[in-house]
């Protein structure tokens, strides 16, 4: 099948109106102009690689979308596949969360999570449009659910794991006056109430000695299992000095200029969300996105919570940074595979899996069709697909 006449963006430099031949999957010919006898031709549209998302906290969302309603797993986990598939995310890390005192309550659970992981882990394998692996993210202070992750990566059910600590004082939520204002407005209560709730949450913090053996734990496990790990709201250099020397290999969502010029002089990728950059800002006051590409150590783009900023964010840094279009499309795909050791994805080039976004910038940039592994899995109907031989 030969997709032809598109604007295609290869690592390094865009093609014009070229052309791409998929086989069997994969990409076996690409043309630095278009074919005659084509399947699909773009009208000069844009030619993206699939774009590969290591952190999007939908799923528990799609299966409880309001407190305590809950529906089934499978039709949450097909609902959230169809959606990112729209969003031209071929090759998805569900990022499930493990936390006691959460404020999502019991679907953060060791339980609900470890029951959304598994039913996702059996879909996968013949059910779902794109291709889904597993993101856990553990509490470090949540010592009930080490054994459940441990356990998990022992069966080979996932594929990332991330070490977070959200006591208030640090990380995300390091300016606690901020934090405590934040609790008050989300829950309706008095600023007193919320402060009092902080207060208890940082002492229990203090008095838990299991934090640092369970860091240390987690850590050893993924790493003995060749799972990959991330540090998750790096806000020091010394905490990511400490993260570095655990074996992580990515530094997500950084808060802090510091911390991000860190981890990329140690050699950890940097990931933040797309809706930062979109914006142009962190709604918890934290690094700016568009700051941090601007100042070179930026590496990843995560839709965080919200896939459909995934491109309409690579344009905008493509408009406002240096390194135009291939630079910023590499934030959603070609970084991602590299950090996250995706050798068969992330760039349109020979050889490799045919994951491929038919897009176009208009007012705003839409999705018009996605291919995963060379078989369309969205399309609005604005390309038609031909069925002549090339």
């Amino acid at each position: 099948m030969w997709l032809s006449d598109f604007e295609i963006v290869l690592r390094d430099r865009t093609i014009p109106r070229g052309a791409v031949r998929i086989e069997d999957g994969m990409i076996t010919e690409i043309k630095e102009e278009p074919v005659a006898s084509a399947n699909i031709f773009g009208d000069g549209r844009l030619l993206l690689p699939g774009f590969i998302d290591m952190h999007g906290d939908m799923i528990e969302r799609e299966i409880e979308p309001r407190p305590n309603v809950r529906f089934p797993f499978e039709l949450g986990i097909f609902e959230l596949d169809k959606k990112l598939a729209g969003n031209g995310i071929t090759t998805a890390y569900a990022a499930l969360s493990f936390h006691a005192n959460s404020s999502y309550g019991h679907i953060r659970s060791e339980e609900h999570s470890r029951s959304i992981i598994q039913t996702l882990v059996d879909l996968r394998k013949n059910d779902l449009l794109i291709d889904h692996r597993v993101h856990a993210r553990f509490e470090i202070t949540f010592t009930h659910a080490r054994v459940v992750i441990e356990d998990l990566l022992r069966a080979g059910a996932l594929d990332l794991v991330s070490l977070m600590d959200h006591t208030p004082g640090q990380g995300q939520y390091r300016d606690v006056e901020r934090h405590i204002e934040t609790i008050a407005r989300n829950n309706k209560i008095t600023v007193e109430q919320a402060a009092h709730r902080v207060r208890e949450r940082m002492e229990n913090r203090a008095q838990n000695n299991d934090a640092v053996d369970n860091l240390q734990g987690i850590a050893a496990t993924a790493r003995d299992h060749g799972v990959i790990i991330a540090s998750h709201d790096d806000d020091s250099i010394e905490k990511v000095a400490i993260v570095e020397g655990l074996g992580a290999r990515i530094s997500e969502f950084p808060v802090t200029m510091a911390a991000a010029q860190e981890a990329r002089k140690l050699g950890l990728a940097t990931a933040m969300g797309a809706p930062n950059a979109l914006r142009g800002l962190s709604y918890s006051g934290n690094l700016s996105a568009r700051q941090a590409y601007e100042s070179g150590v930026l590496d990843i783009l995560a839709s965080d919570y919200h896939p459909s900023a995934m491109l309409p964010a690579a344009i905008a840094l493509a408009e406002a940074g240096s390194g135009g279009l291939p630079a910023a499309v590499a934030l959603v795909s070609a970084n991602p595979a590299r950090a996250l050791g995706l050798t068969d994805r992330g760039e349109i080039e020979v050889g490799l899996r045919a994951d491929l976004i038919i897009a176009e910038r208009g007012r705003l940039p839409r999705v018009r069709a996605t291919f995963c592994q060379g078989r369309q899995v969205y399309s609005d109907g604005i390309v038609s697909q031909y069925q002549q031989a090339a």
